[in-house]
């Protein structure tokens, strides 16, 4: 009884809204671990990976600044539609990588591949993906999907401690994360889309990209 009220009291105090979309987020683990573990890992792969410095890496930096200017003038104006209570410091690197692929860690740190260069071709084609990319840390969905991962290890502990195999629970669990990866990633897309606007880039041409 006091493990399952323990946890209901968890639950209830961790829950949240995400910003903009008033989606019910459930955030357990904390924002400043978080974030000081993505910045290490960042670190770590800009050491070990060949940063560019040329037109397109420019490029990349001018979009990524842009947006997330936009980004953190909108938050100025409705400070309480904002989850995070950290202030991120953002990044924006160009990596030579033949993968087409694109990515923003918690707290702002955010890498782009040559690979997606070919794909993206114009300045608001890099918008699209790197408003989205965005959107992903903006709305914290690296830190709900940890805390999940941290509900469903303690609800199989739980079970294990009654005795009752957890099988059937983790194939479960495994299902209910996975369609919140899918939401998470339909949220991107909505808020990519409003970041795009924000920052004065034409949102429509996301359909054509």
């Amino acid at each position: 009884k006091f493990l399952f009220f323990t946890l209901f009291l968890a639950l209830f105090l961790a829950c949240t809204n995400a910003p903009i979309s008033g989606r019910k987020q459930l955030l357990l683990v904390s924002e400043q671990d978080m974030i000081a573990q993505s910045y290490s890992q960042y670190n770590q792969i800009i050491a070990h990976s060949k940063v560019l410095n040329n037109k397109n890496s420019q490029l990349v930096k001018k979009v990524g600044n842009r947006i997330a200017g936009a980004v953190e003038n909108y938050f100025k104006k409705h400070p309480e539609q904002r989850t995070s209570q950290f202030k991120y410091q953002w990044e924006f690197n160009l990596l030579e990588n033949k993968v087409p692929n694109a990515w923003c860690m918690p707290g702002g740190k955010v890498a782009v591949y040559t690979g997606i260069l070919p794909y993206t071709q114009t300045e608001t084609g890099l918008a699209v993906v790197m408003s989205h990319e965005i959107a992903h840390a903006v709305a914290e969905h690296g830190r709900e999907q940890a805390s999940y991962s941290v509900l469903q290890n303690l609800g199989g502990s739980i079970l294990n401690s009654m005795g009752i195999s957890t099988g059937i629970y983790s194939g479960a669990s495994n299902l209910v994360l996975l369609s919140y990866s899918r939401e998470h990633e339909t949220e991107a897309d909505e808020l990519g889309l409003i970041f795009m606007k924000l920052a004065g880039y034409n949102p429509n041409y996301a359909i054509t990209f």
